[in-house]
Order: C-alpha cells, then structure tokens, then sequence
C-alpha cells in the first residue's frame, strides 16, 4: 500500500513511549509519516487481554479515525472489530511488545477487514539468541563448576592429569559439535545464523515452520524425540503454550546422551524441573538455564548448588537495547507498508496456532 504521507499513531502507557520511541526513531519515522502519540493507561499483563474500558475506547477510537497506521504497548486498550469499525481508514495494526500472545489485537478481526497485522515483540529475539550461544559454550566448557570451585577457594587443576577427566576438558569447543534446537521462531533462526562459523551439525524440531526453513538454513527437521536424543548440545527456544508446558518432562529427559550440554532461554514450565533435577543429581549432562519452574528459583532449590548448572535469572531478553528495539523494527514495518512492500513480521493463523497451543497449520 503506497500512500504519499500516511497518519501514524501510537497508543501505549508513558513509560513504554520513553522507553521505546528514542528521539532519533520519532525522527526516522517523522521522515515519511505525520507521527501522533497519545497517551493510554490500561492495564497490561503478558497473558491476558486489557479489560474493556468504554471510556478508554472511545478515546482510542477518537484518536484512531484519522489514522493509517496504528501502533499498539503497554497500556493500550485492546483492538476489536469495533474500533476498526469505527477506525475505517486504519489499514495496519502493529504492537511493539506483546510476548507473542497478540492479547492487544483482535487478529482475526483484522484480517476480515483487510487490515495488515505485525508484532515486532521478537526485538528482545537478538538477546536472547546471543545468550543462548554464550550459554552453551559456557556448559561445554563446564565453566559453571570451574567458577563455583574457583571461588570457593578451591586451586583447580592443581595437577596437570586433573583436568583430563573434567567434561569442559572432554567436550570444549563448540566447533563440528552437533546441536539440536527445540524451535525456529525469531530467536531458532538468529542463533541458526550465530551457528554458522562453527560448522555445527543441526537438528531442530518446531511442527509451526514451513518445511523450506529446513533448506534455506541447512537443517534437519525432525521430531522433538530426535532433537533431544541425537545431538550433544540441545537448545530449548519453544515459546510457553498450553502444547508446549510440560513438553519436556522425565521420559524427554530421560532421552537425552550422557555428557549432554542442555540449555534452557526459553520459558521454564516447558521443562519438568523434578525431573531435570533428578537426572542433574547423576552427574551425567551439564544444564545451563536462563529460565527455571518457578521462578525465582526457590532459595532452597537444590538446582541452586549443583556444580553441573549454571544458573542466570532470567536476564536473556532483558537490556537496554531491547525496547528500542521493538520501536526500530516497527518503524522498518511501517515504512514498507506504505511505500508498498511486503511486510516482514505479520501476524498470521500460523502464527497463532503456535501461541496458542493449538494444532500446527498443514505442511
């Protein structure tokens, strides 16, 4: 859709709007659109959709009847069929940070009225992506263990034929290992991508991706059996669904080689933490994890003193660079939106089967 300089608004609390929208971003987008912001205090949950407020929608209607573009976060009322109803000339939705769950939009309602749908959540995806790598490294290393002996006061490798038996010693590089991922959403490819320079050999299990990821990043797709049974290194990227919480659980565990490294970025109800802990205690695979059940760890958790864990709280997505972020990637969308290209982030039925949980689109 090209159209010569389109109305955009953006709805959302004031801590969202100084956070996200950077000077320099406003100016970029200032560039091609006459840019509005309005200020809108609902409240915001991650899994829950905002409560209808009448007054708080008739706002949102007044401030949206102008506009060709609206961009929704944090404290915005939810986009119904009504508003786009009442909103004739919107012809593109976007929301800056939403957890993939599209609780501030109706998608479907969207879609009926021919109204574009992006979500540039996944700007917390290069984080996360980055963490995953560096998480894994640090489990094939087993740089958790030297860490906590080393504080402790302990001299390690005290003599030379110590370090022959120690896993970091054992598995080490990343180089030639081979990688099983558990999701190739925004975050499966950017690590795919991070992969690359160590000539990794990967499987990966997600039923919502078309089959052609599998030839554009040199992958094999497969089942989640073989993703967590045939590669030394098993990266858990799956968002939390009610499909995927519990996916991993004692049998899935069970599955994975001795001297596994599994890493954890993703949410942690996707893993049975009794049974991890269970298999943890034989001393057989190092866990590095981002995310726990529940979090925060419980103080007398006894994941908190194993030497085979290394532990982070749920920091992979969270910096400064990432709400930022999520405006710059929206500002992208809407520039090629109205200067007719395709979008990039679309919220598609594909796409919300894999929130929802519910079953994977045909191949």
């Amino acid at each position: 859709m090209s159209i010569d300089r389109p109305r955009i608004g953006l709805a959302c609390n004031r801590a969202s709007y100084e956070q996200d929208a950077r000077p320099q971003e406003v100016e970029r987008l200032q560039a091609f659109s006459d840019f509005h912001y309005e200020e809108f205090d609902e409240p915001s949950e991650w899994d829950e959709v905002p409560p209808h407020n009448a007054a708080s929608d008739a706002k949102l209607i007044e401030f949206a009847s102008g506009l060709d573009g609206l961009i929704v976060c944090h404290g915005s009322p939810r986009i119904t069929a009504e508003i786009l109803d009442a909103a004739p000339r919107v012809r593109i939705v976007g929301e800056l940070e939403g957890d993939r769950f599209a609780q501030r939009i109706d998608v479907e309602a969207a879609s009926d009225r021919g109204v574009r749908v992006v979500d540039t959540t996944h700007g917390s995806s290069f984080g996360v992506s980055e963490w995953a790598l560096a998480m894994t490294m640090i489990g094939l290393r087993n740089a958790g263990s030297l860490f906590r002996r080393m504080i402790a006061g302990e001299t390690v490798f005290a003599e030379t034929g110590d370090r022959h038996t120690d896993p970091g010693y054992l598995k080490s590089e990343l180089s030639g290992r081979t990688v099983g991922i558990i999701g190739v959403g925004h975050i499966g490819r950017r690590l795919l991508e991070l992969l690359k320079p160590f000539n990794v050999t990967v499987y990966a299990h997600d039923p919502y991706v078309p089959p052609e990821i599998a030839d554009i990043y040199d992958i094999t797709m497969t089942s989640l059996d073989n993703v967590i049974s045939i590669p030394e290194v098993v990266i858990c990227l799956a968002p939390l669904t009610p499909f995927t919480a519990g996916m991993i659980g004692r049998r899935e565990i069970a599955l994975m080689r001795p001297g596994t490294v599994f890493v954890n970025v993703s949410r942690g109800a996707i893993v049975d933490s009794d049974a991890l802990i269970e298999r943890l205690r034989k001393h057989d695979m190092i866990a590095c994890l981002d995310v726990f059940d529940p979090e925060p760890v419980p103080a007398d958790s006894p994941v908190r003193d194993m030497h085979n864990v290394f532990l982070t709280p749920h920091v992979a997505g969270v910096n400064v660079l990432g709400g930022p972020r999520f405006f710059s990637l929206m500002t992208d969308e809407m520039e090629r939106f109205f200067s007719g290209h395709e979008t990039r982030y679309d919220l598609l039925p594909r796409t919300l089967a894999n929130r929802r949980g519910g079953p994977a689109p045909p191949r």
